[in-house]
């Protein structure tokens, strides 16, 4: 069976696999979407193939869309043309249960993938007609949080930004200045109302979008490419809004046991491919089924039925309420909480984590005894709920092939968020005591524990990429297992760093627990399992 427009028509066999087929004509609906394009996606990655695609096939199949996606892929264009244009854009999306068991169909809602590149002359132009088409109600974004940025850590644009303002929108290259460049075809046509919405899993997202396309923009304005009206049009957000969102959904690399069971069924080229940028992507993708998208309803040239589909359409403040639900009580406290352990302890899976008594109870206690009684309810997902899905199916699914590993890369950057924003809470109660907690801490001190980079049978241990990894290792030097009394006076300036963990935990009065949980670690080899124990 192969992955196209022509291996589809072979229903027989892809129904005898069990694989969902769409209920529409792919050919019309591309054919019509290039017409009158709808929607325009920048960043052609596994999440949007494996999740935002899937949400306009959902209204395709139910006749409330006609047109489908045009996805533009801006930093790696080896994925339109080893994975795009192989398959007329279609992706086998494979759903991952917890049982083992998955459930297969092929989205075919993106009509083209193109690449926003300045120097492909077609797909450029197909690009900047589509945006200059009166038809195009929204362009979303899946570029993570890197693709926003202008700046170098040492706050200077990055030459590449100084090169696009110096050579105006003709020639952009950065993904702000693409989208500056396809805003600016839009402004020239007539200045048409679109909403710009990232999808991006970052705060705020729809700010950062904003704040970087205007910076270009300014600078062409500062240069002589553009008139200063289009600055004024794209900063009027009656004409061009940027919409803020909450994204959560797994879409991790594509595992060898997918493509090897997606082989003996019969598929053909289903082997993921390495690009010249090293993205390890294949025609597959292969996801957890619980998903959310919660989106600000501000559209100013009106938007599919996305509802209709699953998406939370609401105001700013539900989106904050749901992100913050998310990434500092429900899920990221949990997840940092496991990664750290799970290094220390020799795990390989998150998911094998989810079999530990301890492990288990200390992301049950961080969860539903420490976050849910200052928790942010948004009204529209219900927190406990939400904790329950993800402690037993989300965790647990043996198909997650997330690493411990990869969760603790640039854990000094998620702490202050995931875990500070609970002890605030507690600091400002009149109810509640942040003495009282005692898992909150046990992740920070495991935290400390894991970066002594030896784990908790005594053997040096790999410790993932930190932008402050550097510095915390030379505070905590000389810091050594089966000598607890190392750690005296090594933690002050650690602990007191508010920028670190959202609260100078002196003042929060947690500190002394973090550094005896530290101590206790230290002990010797198991002193960590002992302490879990101990404390849970």
């Amino acid at each position: 069976m192969k992955l196209s427009y022509q291996g589809i028509q072979d229903v027989q066999a892809y129904e005898a696999q069990k694989v969902k087929l769409p209920k529409y004509d792919w050919q019309q609906m591309a054919e019509k979407t290039l017409k009158n394009p709808v929607w325009v996606h920048f960043g052609a990655g596994n999440i949007f193939r494996g999740f935002i695609a899937a949400l306009q096939q959902r209204l395709l199949d139910a006749g409330e869309a006609e047109c489908g996606i045009i996805a533009a892929e801006t930093f790696d264009y080896d994925i339109i043309d080893q994975i795009y244009v192989p398959h007329d854009s279609m992706t086998l999306m494979v759903s991952l249960k917890p049982d083992g068991s998955t459930d297969k169909e092929v989205i075919a809602s993106i009509a083209r993938g193109v690449k926003a590149n300045c120097q492909d002359e077609a797909d450029w132009t197909l690009l900047k007609n589509a945006f200059a088409n009166p038809s195009l109600q929204f362009a979303s974004f899946t570029i993570t949080e890197k693709g926003y940025a202008l700046h170098n850590m040492a706050g200077e644009l990055m030459p590449v930004v100084v090169g696009d303002m110096e050579n105006g929108p003709c020639k952009a290259r950065h993904a702000m200045s693409v989208v500056a460049a396809m805003l600016y075809e839009r402004y020239q046509a007539g200045a048409y109302p679109i909403a710009m919405v990232s999808m991006d899993n970052c705060s705020h997202n729809g700010e950062k979008l904003r704040a970087s396309v205007l910076t270009v923009v300014d600078g062409w304005v500062k240069n002589g490419f553009v008139p200063a009206e289009f600055a004024a049009y794209v900063a009027d957000e009656t004409k061009v809004s940027f919409p803020w969102s909450m994204i959560d959904k797994i879409t991790p690399r594509p595992a060898d046991v997918i493509r090897d069971q997606l082989l003996s069924q019969g598929f053909e080229d289903m082997q993921p491919v390495v690009t010249g940028k090293n993205t390890y992507i294949a025609p597959f993708v292969n996801a957890e089924i619980p998903q959310y998208l919660v989106v600000e309803d501000r559209f100013p040239n009106g938007r599919p039925a996305l509802e209709k589909a699953g998406v939370y359409l609401c105001d700013r403040d539900t989106v904050n309420m749901t992100e913050r639900m998310k990434v500092t009580t429900c899920l990221n406290p949990l997840h940092t909480a496991l990664a750290v352990y799970g290094c220390l302890l020799g795990y390989e899976l998150i998911a094998d984590e989810m079999k530990d008594e301890e492990l288990v109870k200390l992301v049950k206690t961080i969860g539903y005894v420490e976050g849910l009684p200052v928790v942010t309810d948004p009204g529209i997902v219900n927190p406990r709920a939400f904790i329950d899905e993800v402690v037993e199916m989300r965790l647990p699914n043996p198909f997650m092939p997330d690493t411990p590993q990869r969760i603790a890369t640039d854990t000094s950057q998620k702490v202050g968020i995931r875990f500070g924003e609970t002890i605030k809470s507690y600091m400002a109660s009149e109810t509640l005591h942040v003495e009282d907690l005692k898992a909150i801490p046990l992740a920070l001190a495991g935290w400390l524990r894991y970066l002594i980079a030896v784990d908790d049978e005594g053997k040096e241990m790999p410790v993932s990429s930190d932008p402050m990894l550097k510095e915390m290792q030379e505070k905590l030097s000389g810091v050594k297992l089966g000598d607890a009394a190392s750690v005296d006076g090594k933690l002050e300036d650690i602990l007191s760093n508010a920028s670190v963990f959202g609260v100078c935990l002196y003042e929060a009065k947690l500190a002394g627990k973090v550094e005896n949980y530290l101590k206790e670690m230290l002990a010797g080899p198991g002193a960590v399992r002992a302490t879990l124990k101990k404390y849970l």
